[in-house]
């Protein structure tokens, strides 16, 4: 009996514990208004403090009536590599924000950079499909190195 008392006290230990973190985290979903950020809403953007000056230059950008967020800063052509790049870009943003480590001018991520690349190329394709490699050597032109504010800036 006394194996069958040490089991039922792990369970319950363990079902306490999953049940913590499980409303911890439906908490925190519904503090940090998660369920914005599995829109397109660009609104959902400016949920943290940080983004609002990035917010406020895409609404006087060039590309504020053709794209949204979500269109340059989320991967593009299916709905799993979407989510995941939004997945893994919100469990960043959560740890930063969450411990206090982050920049006040947010610094786009080599991974971010990619995502934002390629939608440039997708969208502009009719423009830059014969800009391939050149610049120095065999290293890839990217757009962003010349239009970095052409999202966020006039």
């Amino acid at each position: 009996m006394a194996g069958s008392q040490g089991s039922t006290t792990l369970l319950v230990a363990v079902a306490v514990s999953l049940g913590g973190l499980l409303g911890l985290g439906a908490f925190t979903f519904a503090y940090a208004d998660g369920a914005s950020y599995l829109t397109d809403d660009p609104d959902a953007c400016i949920n943290c403090h940080v983004m609002q000056e990035n917010y406020d230059a895409w609404l006087n950008s060039s590309h504020a009536s053709v794209a949204v967020c979500n269109d340059c800063h989320a991967a593009p052509h299916n709905v799993v590599a979407k989510y995941w790049s939004k997945g893994v870009n919100g469990l960043a943003h959560s740890w930063a924000f969450t411990s206090g480590r982050f920049p006040e001018h947010i610094v786009i991520t080599s991974y971010n950079r990619g995502i934002a690349e390629s939608a440039c190329r997708e969208c502009h394709s009719p423009i830059v499909h014969t800009i391939a490699t050149v610049a120095s050597g065999s290293e890839r032109l990217e757009c962003i190195r010349c239009h970095a504010s052409v999202g966020h800036g006039p």
